[in-house]
């Protein structure tokens, strides 16, 4: 396999071009098109900066690519494809509430992120435990630090604090959370630029402090 270096310039013209015919007939006439200019090399991404993510935290990294194909069952809007490429690279034998990497792309933007959308139950539950300690306060700094280096935080999910804690509990906004993830914003042209992967590493390495915070 040929190093890779970045997605084509063709790739954001393919999602431009799904957004605007987002119906089956354009897709299968650009079948091909979308195979040779988002899918392969997403594929090619995916392998890269795998081992990109493992040299960063020395942890074993495996990636997951959400389908172009939208399940339109129960939505209003019935397009029938997502025009663009979402990924995420979890570390292995991690569970399913260790945190991940995103990689969302489309025409207009191009998000990278850290983070945990949403802990299971009893995840949750040892999370608001920890909240209501000095972790709770760990996280909130961390909060601070990384919104004062311009790193896009996630809003707390609920409104009050869950049941059982006090609604003046110093950790409001931690115990607020059912989950926590960072985001860095970008022009969708930073995926079409020379070393893509360093260069995706490099910005991945001021959301580390989440990923070892919660995978503490």
């Amino acid at each position: 396999m040929t190093r890779f270096d970045h997605f084509p310039k063709e790739t954001l013209q393919f999602l431009t071009d799904l957004k605007a015919n987002n119906d089956r007939q354009w897709f299968a006439d650009h079948k091909h098109d979308y195979e040779a200019q988002a899918k392969a090399p997403t594929e090619r991404f995916c392998a890269a900066l795998a081992m990109g993510l493992q040299k960063l935290t020395q942890v074993p990294h495996s990636s997951k690519t959400y389908r172009i194909y939208r399940d339109v069952r129960f939505s209003k809007d019935k397009s029938p494809y997502n025009p663009y490429i979402h990924l995420s690279f979890s570390p292995e034998n991690g569970g399913n509430n260790a945190p991940m990497w995103f990689f969302g792309l489309d025409s207009g933007k191009l998000a990278l992120g850290c983070g945990v959308f949403q802990f299971d139950k009893a995840v949750l539950e040892r999370f608001r435990a920890d909240m209501a300690g000095p972790k709770g306060a760990a996280l909130i700094e961390l909060s601070t630090t990384l919104s004062a280096k311009g790193i896009r935080i996630s809003e707390p999910e609920l409104k009050r604090v869950p049941p059982g804690f006090d609604k003046d509990h110093p950790h409001v906004e931690a115990l607020r959370r059912k989950g926590f993830s960072g985001w860095k914003d970008f022009d969708p042209e930073f995926a079409i630029g020379p070393d893509l992967i360093e260069r995706t590493i490099k910005e991945f390495e001021g959301l580390l402090p989440i990923f070892r915070f919660l995978r503490s």
